[in-house]
């Protein structure tokens, strides 16, 4: 396993400084852009503030860390759930085992992705952090670097709260709460988005009271909200309170809060044993000396910058990758960004028209909740603003045999189908929740992608009872309704 190097290291090769390209930051978006570049012949610098931050949010405080967690927390509520049967169960949940294991993962992969292993591969790193001092230069260390362009991915991070008497309280976040190995009595969690719910549900499983504050009335906004409401009630069967309309106003103590209800005006004094936060996430920006590039800022004072459709800030040399990009925070979104990106950069000045604009149509995305939710492509809103004609089918899972057997009839589906001219046919968009939505749903997602008729689905023979046969429920009134009185009177007269 390759040691992790203290930060201000230099591990390129040689002492040039100029180069065909350089990425700042090394998470999905940067490590995507410089492997290619770097396998297609072309002289890459990569740069991040340690080894450590390589492998970006999703290795080190992320995706890996919160489904390892995850995981953990599944194989103890199964246990308990185990004790239906006849099968006791003793004993408390070891948190500093789960860290241990969460740690243990996280190392696993690290092993292929460190700074001493990227050099092997002939991409030269530098760790530090950089500065702009032009359009296509850099700092990092006292040393300038020069390219040609220069990808800034340099992903986001945790938006803090201002209230008062919050200096008192040791704040967890999704960078800190890994790293627990005390199980709290009590946690509290301020946000109801995918990070605090998915976290929200595990510490639960793992045995701890978990109560959130919600400041809108809904929690997991970008969901449809009938999913969601199925989410909801799991939620509240595992006895975990949510306050929505509500918003901290004060921590009188470094374990308690007084939280308003925004709605009838009225507080309510808590006490917890840890705190998390979990209020969306900005682009980091900040300490880049982004102005000295020629790179803007929106006015709307949100932080995040001015980018085109083409992934590009104001000065065209710098393009955005990922989370600082300031749309959808996934790995797999850094991935599309990147994919375009690569295009882009060998598309000649003079055929512009063949340059690829990003597009979220195709993008998905998975919330690890128990049950999972599952959501692709483009939504009701989006389809109504674009005046696209759809049907929409909504599907069930109350009398589905796999899920009857599986104790998870609580699942729906929901799937948008076109009905006028070239769309005819075609999966639009859809959204699911049900147990591993996330892998469900994988087909639909490849069938709206390569733009297939939803014939396709429905004439596929699903092995029985197969959870996925839900994707062929879904749509099946598309075709049922096709055995009409005329048809019908055409089997009688065939037959």
């Amino acid at each position: 396993m390759a040691k992790l190097k203290s930060a201000k290291q230099d591990f390129s090769r040689s002492n040039k400084s100029t180069y065909d390209i350089i990425c700042i930051g090394a998470g999905s978006g940067g490590l995507n852009v410089a492997g290619f570049m770097n396998k297609a012949g072309f002289n890459v610098l990569l740069i991040d503030k340690s080894d450590k931050h390589i492998g970006g949010d999703c290795l080190n405080f992320g995706c890996i860390p919160s489904k390892t967690l995850i995981e953990a927390s599944k194989l103890v509520a199964s246990a308990k759930e185990a004790q239906k049967y006849g099968i006791k169960i003793t004993g408390k949940v070891n948190l500093k085992k789960v860290s241990d294991h969460i740690n243990k993962k996280k190392e696993q992969i690290r092993e292929h992705e460190n700074a001493a292993h990227f050099q092997k591969k002939g991409i030269d790193v530098v760790l530090g952090l950089a500065k702009f001092t032009g359009k296509n230069s850099i700092t990092v260390n006292g040393k300038e670097y020069t390219a040609k362009k220069i990808i800034l991915a340099t992903g986001a991070q945790n938006r803090k709260m201002k209230v008062e008497g919050i200096e008192k309280v040791k704040i967890q976040t999704n960078e800190t709460i890994f790293n627990l190995t005390k199980l709290p009595k009590h946690l509290l969690i301020i946000g109801a988005g995918p990070i605090g719910i998915e976290l929200g549900q595990a510490f639960n499983n793992l045995g701890c009271k978990v109560t959130i504050i919600e400041h809108g009335d809904q929690f997991l906004k970008r969901e449809d909200p009938d999913i969601a409401a199925v989410l909801h009630k799991q939620i509240d069967q595992e006895k975990i309170k949510i306050h929505f309309s509500c918003d901290p106003v004060e921590f009188p103590t470094s374990k308690s809060v007084i939280f308003k209800n925004n709605k009838t005006g009225k507080s309510q004094k808590m006490n917890f044993d840890e705190i998390l936060i979990s209020i969306g996430r900005v682009p980091t920006i900040d300490g880049l000396d982004i102005e000295k590039a020629g790179i803007e800022r929106q006015k709307d004072n949100k932080g995040k910058l001015v980018v085109d459709d083409y992934l590009r800030t104001t000065n065209k040399d710098v393009i955005v990758c990922g989370d600082v990009a300031g749309s959808y925070q996934f790995t797999h979104a850094a991935e599309m960004h990147a994919a375009v990106i690569i295009h882009n950069l060998f598309t000649p000045r003079m055929l512009p028209f063949l340059k690829k604009k990003i597009n979220y149509d195709h993008i998905a995305w998975v919330t690890y909740t128990h049950p999972e939710i599952a959501t692709f492509g483009v939504n009701q809103s989006q389809l109504r603003e674009r005046k696209i004609s759809y049907e929409l089918f909504d599907y069930d899972f109350e009398h589905d045999d796999r899920a009857i057997t599986s104790d998870s009839t609580y699942g729906r589906s929901k799937v948008y189908v076109g009905t006028k001219g070239k769309q005819k046919g075609k999966i639009l968009g859809g959204t699911m929740i049900a147990d591993a939505a996330g892998e469900l749903i994988q087909e639909l997602i490849l069938a709206k992608k390569a733009n297939l008729d939803i014939k396709h689905i429905f004439g596929k023979v699903y092995p029985y009872p197969t959870a996925s046969r839900v994707n062929k429920y879904t749509i099946r009134p598309w075709f049922a309704r096709k055995l009409n009185e005329r048809t019908k009177r055409i089997f009688k007269w065939l037959y």
